[in-house]
């Protein structure tokens, strides 16, 4: 048998390949977008993809599996549990097997036998692996979104991302009597998750790639409550703000994920046209870092450095519209997957960096803001001639905050910019600074004219003996 794993770091996404060796058969399990790399992998270990699977829909990224059984064939061996509301609507055209508690399928020697496992969405599934060439005994169990290193998986984002009403009390409850039935489960069995540390799919994952049922037993926070209700308040309690876009991702990993054949090339386009766009009101993502943007952009670009797509651009774009990048030609490629995994898929074109130097030499005036340290700001803070804006989420807000300051998580910064913008001077400020970055190119971009980051956010300020609410 041969099992590879595969992870990308800014979706904190685990994949998996496994294969039978006397055959050279192999299934895919939780698949993202970018299929080359499995097929890359396959053909490095004289395999084919037989199968793919995944273990629920997905809703924070684009699954993969449609792609790899366009291009290979493979047969999709995908959940039938849940209602109407959680079945695949694709399937049509391709071999396909759904599949429910109990039901096993071979690759070749090696067996999945499918546990159903709601919580996290009424369809999960996890999969008991076993090596038939050597044993009936089942090695590790794929779990999903179900069981991760250290914690599990929310039940709260039908209802958060969705608009759901009443899924998560249901869920944290199906979540109780999964678990249960996970904790009869063999000590011995290694356990491998869809996700790791930084995931939005539970709220204290750890960075480890594995574990196994019997550490989770005894040392996994979910595991030492008894009483449901106990349970249920844990669970959702201090659960981080659901994405916006993994509603959008719901949505299209259910109806099915556009066919791509290999990841998209955008043009690039002349740099006279961009003022062009940005009158027009196209919107165009300026991928360059914070620092480089506040010294100077082209004024209506927002700025969503390259290492922070995967994380924001879900939130902050509109997924029914095109949009431009500017973006450094040797990070071009990185950038069109981190958006294409989420789905943003309708890039209209990019312009190489250099766009901002030569505007500016053609007489582009550009815009700027500014990166002041706290103690700079502390006292305009104080008197109230500046307007101090917090872009964190709920739980570092309720946990500690700056006096006089606002609450505005920067996800929802799109659509309240407008309550906040009223001539002041709008100083922003997060727990380090990264998310305030973005932040602020949003309100500058929707016309805010005096702007400041706060270098080094809460941390910084806290650093510098300030005070903060408790």
């Amino acid at each position: 048998m041969l099992l590879r794993y595969f992870y990308d770091e800014k979706l904190a996404h685990a994949s998996y390949m496994v294969g039978c060796q006397a055959t050279g058969e192999a299934i895919v399990i939780d698949a993202n977008r970018d299929v080359d790399m499995y097929l890359r992998a396959a053909e490095a270990n004289s395999m084919r993809i037989v199968g793919a699977t995944e273990t629920h829909i997905h809703a924070d990224f684009v699954s993969g599996s449609r792609e790899l059984a366009e291009r290979t064939g493979a047969v999709l061996y995908l959940s039938d549990e849940g209602d109407e509301n959680w079945k695949y609507q694709f399937l049509d055209g391709y071999k396909h097997r759904l599949v429910k508690d109990g039901d096993e399928f071979k690759v070749g020697k090696v067996k999945l036998t499918v546990m159903h496992t709601p919580g996290h969405t009424p369809e999960h599934i996890s999969f008991l692996l076993t090596d038939t060439a050597k044993t009936e005994s089942p090695i590790g169990i794929f779990t999903g979104d179900f069981v991760f290193v250290g914690d599990i998986g929310r039940p709260d984002l039908l209802e958060e991302a969705a608009g759901m009403v009443g899924t998560a009390d249901s869920g944290a409850r199906q979540m109780f009597r999964s678990i249960k039935r996970f904790a009869e489960l063999p000590d011995y069995l290694q356990v491998w998750p869809a996700h790791g540390a930084g995931s939005a799919c539970g709220k204290a994952l750890g960075a480890v790639p594995s574990t196994t049922v019997g550490y989770e037993k005894l040392f996994g926070w979910a595991f030492q409550i008894d009483d449901e209700e106990t349970f249920v308040r844990e669970l959702l309690a201090g659960q981080p703000e659901a994405p916006k876009y993994f509603a959008e991702m719901k949505k299209v990993n259910k109806v099915g994920p556009r066919v791509l054949h290999g990841m998209p090339r955008p043009e690039m386009l002349p740099a006279y046209r961009l003022p062009d766009l940005l009158a027009d009101g196209a919107t165009v993502v300026d991928t360059r870092t914070a620092e480089q943007y506040a010294a100077g952009h082209i004024r209506g670009a927002l700025n969503i450095p390259q290492s922070m797509l995967a994380g924001w651009a879900g939130w902050l774009l509109d997924y029914d519209k095109p949009f431009y990048l500017i973006v450094d030609p040797d990070e071009l490629q990185d950038v069109v997957h981190s958006l294409v995994y989420i789905g943003l898929d309708t890039i209209a074109g990019y312009f190489e960096t250099s766009v901002i130097a030569m505007l500016e030499e053609q007489g582009v005036e550009l815009d700027c803001y500014e990166m002041a340290h706290p103690v700079d700001l502390a006292s305009k803070i104080a008197d109230g001639s500046v307007e101090l804006i917090d872009v964190r989420g709920k739980s570092e807000w309720e946990e500690e905050h700056i006096a006089g300051a606002k609450h505005y998580m920067l996800g929802y910064l799109p659509n309240t910019a407008s309550q906040i913008i009223n001539g002041k001077p709008i100083v922003v400020q997060c727990q380090s600074s990264a998310r305030a970055a973005i932040g602020a190119s949003l309100l500058k971009a929707q016309g805010a004219k005096t702007v400041v980051n706060m270098v080094g956010g809460i941390i910084a300020w806290k650093n510098a003996g300030l005070p903060v609410q408790h």
